[in-house]
């Protein structure tokens, strides 16, 4: 038997090792209580200015409200959030049909199917689109997606229109869905995925039923991600949706049910709540009044909405994390 003499010294050693392991922590710690007091002093600010509209404009007429005119030389006020709140659920929604799929299954072949090369080739060049200027993508959309689309399938969509700033926002988002998705699909093990080819399962079956399901929690988070990242968008959106705050027309069906077709919504301009702050914010409008204010709402209102994405996806994946 061994003497204590013998057991290893596994303790830290002591002197300028530990002032400088000391410093690196306390560093760390100042840059986690930054990002903390960045967001509480985001938060604070927000509702200040918030709270002062709110006196004025009451919360129920701004959030029910159907007509949106901060501008005091277009006639009379008017803060609802309804057009702005259609608008902004349009371009995500239909963004997301277009970044979901197309991302997840990028993702399957980058981790199941692609090579060690072609995938160390495609990932990075995948992922130079998100570095591209979202600028460019609302150029893109205005110059060339239109058009295409008059030409072939709506020769009806207005100039500025929601369905090609969702395109875009959509092709935008993608490289978000497919990383973060292939980085969950290839933290699985490949104990999973040899125990399924042992019972026979084929190469799609593994990756669809074993691979996807254990790496869910991951990839709906790249999903709210996204998502999260679409309702922030702005520049896409000021250049190729146009910046007209309309609620599409709600026509009546069989047996007086109320309907509004997609037509109405993508093919025709739109307002998303970030466009509506930027039109504040590049208007005359003077500082501390009613107009100016309602910016901060309209922030405070994309804040929360925000907010409740980023948590619904901490809570998904917590609830689905597998851990091995």
């Amino acid at each position: 038997m061994s003497g204590d003499a013998d057991a290893p010294d596994l303790s830290r050693a002591s002197g300028a090792k530990r002032v400088r392991e000391s410093a690196y922590g306390g560093l760390f710690a100042v840059c986690a209580v930054l990002t903390l007091l960045t967001t509480v002093a985001i938060f604070a600010t927000l509702l200040s200015d918030a709270v002062v509209f709110f006196s004025e404009v009451p919360v129920v007429d701004f959030l029910t409200g159907v007509n949106w005119s901060p501008n005091p030389r277009g006639g009379s006020l008017a803060f609802g959030l309804i057009p702005l709140l259609v608008g902004t659920l349009v371009v995500t929604i239909t963004a997301a049909f277009v970044a979901i799929p197309i991302g997840t299954l990028t993702a399957i072949y980058l981790s199941e199917y692609a090579t060690p090369r072609v995938r160390s080739i495609l990932k990075p060049l995948l992922e130079v689109l998100a570095g591209v200027p979202t600028v460019v993508y609302g150029y893109f959309a205005l110059v060339y997606v239109t058009p295409a689309l008059k030409a072939t399938l709506f020769p009806e969509i207005s100039t500025f229109n929601a369905l090609s700033a969702s395109l875009m926002i959509g092709i935008m988002t993608i490289p978000m869905v497919s990383s973060i998705s292939e980085d969950a699909m290839s933290a699985v093990p490949d104990e999973l995925r040899q125990a399924g080819y042992g019972l026979g399962a084929t190469k799609f079956e593994v990756s669809t039923g074993i691979v996807v399901p254990a790496s869910i929690s991951g990839i709906a988070s790249s999903y709210i991600l996204a998502v999260s990242r679409a309702i922030g968008e702005t520049m896409v959106v000021v250049v190729a949706m146009g910046a007209q705050a309309n609620l599409p027309s709600v026509r009546t069906g069989l047996m007086g049910i109320p309907y509004v077709t997609p037509g109405d919504v993508l093919l025709e301009p739109g307002m998303t709540i970030t466009v509506a702050m930027v039109q504040i914010a590049n208007g005359d409008l003077v500082g501390g009044s009613l107009p100016y204010r309602s910016m901060f709402a309209l922030g405070f209102a994309l804040f929360v909405l925000t907010l409740i994405m980023n948590v619904i996806s901490d809570r998904i994946a917590n609830r689905y994390r597998e851990e091995y």
